[in-house]
């Protein structure tokens, strides 16, 4: 039966490079709409820049240009990348459109209709310098539960804590240094706490359009009320202003996801295609969104609730996916792992060596994945060269040579060709239900298992040693076809993953007028063309070469302090002094990890646990995005041992280590060799 799907990906913002991290989501959601056109379903895939909020606008006043012009020009470089990388949309649009403006205040006007929207005089940070108010994420200080430094207006990476930048302790303005004022402002709120938003998000949450742990995570939020969402912010602002009122705009929240239908408007006026059906409250066409796991939150409970009481569909399924950590641990800029995608181009440029180690290591869960570098080389040689290709490298010279180029396969109506082509359609059915459900690495499973095979039968027929011999010319005919029947099989397969390879397999090798679909599992091919070099091997070099690329480009970079807060440094202000008989307070003491686990439902937190000399301390540390547990064990580091004990959602936490950085780049405190646990550092 045929569907009618349209399916997206997140946004990306408009204010940085595409890096692998965005790579997941993007090739993970081309893989599978690529999976549903070979069906022959009607599959719109559609993606746009989200070009709006303060920091582009930051941005764009710093290099003194309009940020219709910053946001022109990341838009093509964004392009060109996924270009690459053969992410191929249906239609690659911007959140700075008339399409997307057109609904933002379409939805906006029905929401207010509907009673669910609410203007309120609210108190919010100033910064005096910049003459704006500061969004969340552009205010920084000591966090309000646990002491940690350098936090972001509205949680705590340390300790995981949410709460109102007005809660911060010594705040300052991360974008001028400057000490915020609290003003009052009057801001609009979508009324997420009105008791038809809970009702549904309750229902809508439960039935099946998430991933279970997602879900989990959903109920968590929804024990409590709701609170309303605050979707404007005060001039300056780049965005698209409120109707009917002046100097408000839209919070780039509210137009980001809205960005997804106007894209899809641009889509169907340059194909005639009926916005409607695909939108329409109780459509049947299947929306699907892919993201991160880190934006959940706005997918699962903002964005269908706006939807549902503006009239319109909600996506029948939203797929989460993890993040990447290169060498298990996060991406990071001065080991040269934090990889943009242009300099992967410019350095390995076969950009399906990575299409296809993801999907090695993707599947349907929000589970993290990791790029492990040695890894990859290994992976990509042994089988796409030492296995895929190397079929068509050793058998199709004999068929071309001897033969002609035509191939030597069963009639499909004798037994022999039914089973064999039974046989592709069989397995092939396995590899289609991992696709669908996004069980990319148990699909690739089965189909290097397919390709081992192929190549162990080869190995054994021997076709080098038969072709020597004229009298076996027949014998040499049926080995070889049969042979690369199941390179053109394992070639329809991997055609998700590898579309560039598999379309010159199609058209350039078997003689076809087009690329590969599905149902070609059920024909033989007749003949091929003589054998072209597909791929090379990975060299080692080139990855090191990458590596080496990321490290030479640090450099300061153009983006918002909120988002990049190492750049930051110079505005964190020293405190007040101290004296000594305060610090002494502080009883600092060598701890060795001697053990280092994750924790079960938290995105931050590692649980340790520290040899202190006089025994042992738990400790839930907000360490988890630079450390592996694996690498921690065994360590010496520094804690806080006369803390108070402090009761988390997930245990009891008996202390603190110390650590330098923001939550992004941390970095625990090591003493020196010789030093031993227990020791009191003064």
């Amino acid at each position: 039966m045929k569907r009618k799907l349209l399916v997206t990906s997140a946004l990306p913002y408009a204010n940085g490079s595409i890096h692998l991290g965005h790579l997941v989501e993007y090739i993970q959601t081309d893989i599978w709409v690529r999976f549903q056109k070979m069906q022959g379903h009607e599959c719109h895939y559609v993606c746009a820049d989200d070009t709006h909020g303060t920091p582009i606008m930051l941005r764009a006043e710093k290099e003194g240009i309009p940020p219709e012009e910053l946001i022109a020009r990341v838009w093509l470089e964004h392009f060109d990348d996924f270009s690459a990388f053969h992410v191929n949309f249906d239609h690659y649009g911007s959140t700075n459109s008339e399409e997307t403006k057109d609904f933002a205040c379409s939805i906006y006007g029905k929401l207010k209709a509907a009673n669910l929207i609410e203007s309120r005089t609210i108190e919010q940070y100033y910064d005096p310098v910049k003459a704006m108010f500061l969004p969340d994420r552009f205010i920084k200080g000591e966090c309000p539960k646990c002491g940690a430094k350098d936090q972001y207006g509205d949680n705590c990476e340390v300790c995981g804590a949410a709460y109102t930048p007005s809660e911060l302790r010594n705040p300052y303005s991360a974008v001028s240094g400057a000490k915020p004022e609290l003003r009052e402002s009057e801001h609009y709120f979508f009324r997420l706490s009105d008791q038809r938003c809970q009702d549904f998000l309750k229902e809508w949450t439960t039935k099946g359009t998430l991933q279970p742990e997602a879900s989990n995570k959903m109920q968590e939020w929804l024990k409590g009320a709701l609170s309303d969402w605050d979707i404007s912010r005060d001039a300056p602002y780049f965005g698209f202003e409120i109707p009917d009122a002046p100097g408000k705009y839209f919070y780039v929240w509210l137009d980001a996801p809205v960005g997804y239908m106007g894209s899809f408007r641009k889509l169907c006026s340059e194909r005639g295609i009926d916005f409607d059906e695909y939108w329409k409250k109780g459509s049947e066409t299947e929306l699907y969104h892919f993201i991160g796991k880190d934006i959940l939150y706005f997918h699962a409970l903002f964005w269908p609730a706006m939807l549902e009481h503006a009239g319109f569909r909600t996506p029948t399924k939203l797929f989460a996916h993890g993040f990447l950590t290169v060498n298990g641990e996060k991406m990071s800029k001065s080991r040269g792992t934090f990889i943009t995608a242009r300099s992967y181009v410019d350095q390995i440029k076969n950009t399906e060596y990575l299409r296809y180690y993801y999907a090695a290591k993707l599947n349907g869960t929000m589970e993290d994945i990791d790029l492990n570098l040695e890894d990859f080389v290994a992976k990509v040689n042994s089988d796409l060269i030492g296995k895929y290709i190397n079929i068509a490298s050793r058998c199709a010279g004999f068929i071309t040579r001897y033969f002609d180029g035509k191939l030597l396969l069963p009639d499909p109506a004798s037994e022999e060709g039914r089973n064999l082509l039974n046989g592709a359609i069989g397995s092939g059915q396995h590899v289609k239900e991992f696709f669908e459900a996004r069980e990319y690495g148990r699909a690739i499973r089965d189909i290097m298992a397919a390709a081992d095979k192929i190549n162990v039968d080869v190995n054994d027929a021997k076709p080098w040693d038969i072709a020597k011999e004229e009298s076996r010319r027949q014998e040499l005919h049926a080995i070889c076809s049969k042979a690369m029947h199941g390179f053109y099989v394992l070639s329809i397969w991997l055609a998700p993953i590898l579309p560039g390879t598999s379309n010159r397999i199609a058209r350039e090798f078997f003689v076809m007028d087009r690329d590969f679909l599905w149902d070609d599992l059920k024909v033989f091919p007749s003949r091929i063309n003589p054998y072209q070099h597909l791929m090379t091997r990975l060299d080692p070099k080139t990855v090191e070469a990458m590596v080496e690329a990321n490290k030479e480009s640090l450099k300061p970079v153009e983006h918002s302090p909120a988002r990049h807060a190492e750049s930051q440094v110079h505005h964190q202000p020293i405190l007040d002094t101290i004296s000594i008989e305060d610090f002494s307070k502080i009883d600092l003491r060598i701890a060795k990890i001697a053990n280092a686990e994750h924790v079960e439902g938290a995105e931050k937190l590692l649980k340790l646990t520290l040899d202190i000399g006089t025994g042992t301390r738990t400790v839930f540390a907000g360490i988890k995005s630079a450390y592996a547990p694996e690498e921690l064990v065994g360590r010496h580091t520094v804690m806080v041992a006369n803390l108070a004990p402090r009761k988390m959602k997930f245990g009891v936490s008996e202390g603190m280590v110390l650590a330098a950085g923001d939550g992004k780049d941390l970095f625990i405190l090591s003493p020196d060799e010789g030093a031993a646990a227990g020791m009191k550092v003064k």
